[in-house]
């Protein structure tokens, strides 16, 4: 099994910054951490848990939702099993619990449903 813990949300004001983290544990069948794509989501109240960026096994490519291509960046540190979304600029409809995403099949899929491990969720509020 696979665990992911995110971290870093908050509260900021519209326009700044805030940085969100998700850390793996554990193996899969003695999988790597560099085996997995990464995705990030986020749900807003009401709302179905949508996409926001991808990531694959190396770092090498990644795949970013239309309305935070610009503003949004995603990383990973597959020596310290750490995912990181950068996000700048933020809007109050960036407002949402977001969530990592795991699969031990590194293709760039953007469908919720495709992941098989989740973390618990962070909340990010963008205040006006």
């Amino acid at each position: 099994q696979v665990q992911l813990v995110e971290s870093g949300g908050g509260l900021v004001q519209a326009g700044g910054s805030l940085r969100l983290s998700c850390a793996a544990s554990g193996r899969n069948s003695g999988r790597t951490f560099s085996s997995y794509a990464i995705c990030w989501f986020r749900q807003a109240p009401g709302k179905e848990r949508e996409f926001v960026a991808h990531i694959n096994g190396r770092g090498s490519r990644t795949y970013f939702e239309d309305s935070v291509k610009g503003r949004f960046t995603i990383s990973r540190d597959n020596a310290k099993n750490t995912v990181h979304l950068q996000m700048n600029s933020l809007k109050p409809e960036d407002t949402a619990v977001y969530y990592c995403a795991a699969k031990a099949i590194d293709t760039m899929v953007t469908v919720p449903t495709w992941y098989d491990y989740w973390g618990q969720g962070t909340l990010v509020t963008v205040s006006s």
